[in-house]
């Protein structure tokens, strides 16, 4: 059945809830092991239904936010998935109460109880109506980031559809179509400062109902953070700032160098070749068609995978008017399938997003087996390891999309994943500082920002553009609104992710792949460092593992002569 086809009804949420009573119920007043068990079953086929449900209605919403169906289904999403929560939460109050865990556990993943309790501490019905109000002012961010129509050569064009021009050789079109991205951000600054002022508010009044000291300490319990701490992670941004930033600040100098400039301004970031950035030799369908014939040959698994995608419909790559923006993977469990969703734009990046969101979809299509819908995908710092390494085992085939630019694609796409680094946890660390000090006014969290980002990424200059300059690149950041705490994870697993490169392609491990196939048939059934173990990566938090890995980039990339890409 394709994607298309695929039925969606909204649940009646009143029989829904006394399904799951009954079965909540029968658990904790079971007699026996199997009565348990059978109400576990019970339990997670609603979990599941309910999912199914949610997840269908949220991509077609993406999909096109301007239709008045699945409009008024995500709006329905946003009050109804908390009161969800609460009949879960209660299910995992008596699961962990059982006298009959030892046997349950037997059934269960042993991850699935540690997760139930997080659950139990991130939530109490107490908080219901705000988190209401975080899912609609979520929302609401979504559609302001979608709505934008800007005038830019003649056309009327959306944020990603300005990417290829923000890629000019052509200075003055460069900096042209950064101004006209950023100007959509600056017309509704206010806004967006009202939206985010709003969020953390009510995020902060969230966490101090539920006891804790202040968001991040929540942050970290919805985050699933079995295995560390901020103070863990305030070491690890520590790191970065020490061996990475002089590094990605060596590579700034050699763009400006190869880019024919005195000093790289923010319009000319996003351009590494003064002939152009390495582009797709080909339309979506082009892509599409070498994507298959990549994993075709990468694996037998692959294969599958990549064919079972693309003839159930399971790909939405194209940009569109009223489409949501950037691009993610997520799993409809009662159809057992992941979704792709895109905006191509011509770009390099169309070409990363089908290996990276490949990545993820390939790691739930190979953790099918498990049947909680909770655990079919890791926590979100494991999740990117499945699509950031994905990126690096796909690098023998990135001929069939960039042909005589390959060289040039490579290059630029390994450099800007180091480069990455210091950016993704700024990120980071504007979050911990924003929500320790939820007081902050909108201008103080841009002079925070600004602050940082001048750590981080020293190279910014926006001496020719006041808006950034005051602290207000997080704008476009989806992330910071919609999923708080979640992007250090992509820098942890882009961490895992280079050990794999340098296993894979300089080291020519065998084991590497097999390695990488174990950690996508686990699933969530192990955590953050359990699943970097049995890859036999070493822990980012160890002594030594950013700075040896980070020498052999460097290493590799200083042999490069890049300006005859």
């Amino acid at each position: 059945m394709k994607f298309s086809e695929y039925p969606y009804e909204r649940p009646d949420f009143s029989a829904y809830k006394e399904k799951a009573e009954a079965a909540i119920t029968q658990l904790a007043a079971a007699a026996a092991p199997a009565e348990a068990i059978a109400a576990v079953e019970t339990m997670t086929e609603l979990i599941s239904y309910q999912d199914t449900q949610n997840q269908i209605a949220q991509i077609r919403y993406t999909i096109n936010t301007k239709d008045p169906f699945y409009e008024a289904e995500d709006e329905y999403w946003n009050e109804y998935n908390p009161l969800y929560t609460d009949i879960h939460t209660k299910y995992y109050r008596a699961l962990l109460g059982s006298p009959y865990r030892s046997q349950l556990e037997t059934v269960l993943p042993k991850l699935y109880f540690q997760m139930a309790q997080y659950q139990l501490q991130a939530f109490d019905p107490s908080v219901i109506e705000l988190l209401q109000k975080e899912n609609e002012l979520s929302s609401n961010y979504q559609k302001l980031v979608a709505s934008a129509k800007i005038a830019f050569d003649g056309k009327e064009l959306n944020l990603s559809q300005l990417g290829p021009y923000q890629q000019d050789t052509n200075r003055e079109t460069r900096k042209a179509a950064s101004e006209a991205y950023y100007s959509f951000f600056a017309e509704q600054e206010a806004t967006f400062d009202d939206i985010y002022d709003r969020l953390v508010k009510t995020r902060d009044e969230i966490a101090k109902k539920l006891g804790y000291k202040d968001f991040v300490a929540l942050g970290y319990v919805r985050m699933m953070r079995f295995d560390y701490d901020r103070e863990m992670v305030k070491t690890y941004r520590e790191q970065v700032l020490k061996d990475v930033v002089p590094v990605a600040n060596k590579l700034y100098e050699r763009q400006a160098k190869r880019i024919g400039v005195a000093a790289l301004q923010y319009y000319d970031l996003n351009l590494n070749f003064l002939d152009g950035n390495a582009t797709p030799k080909g339309d979506a369908a082009y892509i599409v068609a070498m994507g298959k014939k990549m994993y075709h040959e990468l694996s037998p698994e692959t294969g599958e995978f990549i064919d079972y995608m693309d003839n159930n419909g399971l790909l939405d790559l194209e940009t569109k008017e009223g489409k949501a923006s950037g691009g993610y993977c997520t799993y409809i469990p009662g159809q057992r399938s992941p979704f792709i969703f895109a905006n191509f734009n011509g770009t390099s990046g169309d070409v990363d997003v089908l290996t990276h969101e490949a990545g993820h979809a390939f790691q739930v299509y190979q953790s099918r087996w498990i049947k909680q819908p909770e655990l079919v995908f890791p926590t979100y710092e494991s999740c990117e390891i499945h699509s950031m390494s994905m990126e690096f085992f796909t690098y023998p085939w990135m001929e069939l999309f960039f042909k005589e630019e390959t060289e040039k694609y490579k290059y630029a796409h390994i450099g800007g994943a180091l480069q990455f680094l210091p950016y993704g946890v700024l990120v980071d660390h504007f979050q911990h500082e924003v929500y320790e000090h939820p007081e902050m006014t909108p201008a103080k969290r841009k002079a925070t920002w600004r602050r940082l980002e001048k750590m981080y990424n020293p190279h910014k200059d926006y001496s020719e553009n006041a808006f950034l300059d005051q602290g207000t690149l997080w704008f476009r950041q989806g992330h910071i609104f919609e999923s708080p705490f979640y992007y250090i994870d992509y820098t942890l697993a882009q961490v895992c992710a280079f050990q794999f490169w340098k296993r894979a392609l300089v080291d020519h491990d065998d084991k590497a792949w097999s390695d990488y196939l174990k950690i996508c048939k686990v699933g969530g059934t192990q955590s953050f460092l359990e699943i970097v173990r049995t890859a036999n990566l070493q822990s980012p938090y160890e002594e030594g593992s950013l700075s040896a890995v980070i020498a052999a980039i460097d290493e590799f990339l200083s042999q490069v002569d890049d300006e005859k890409l």
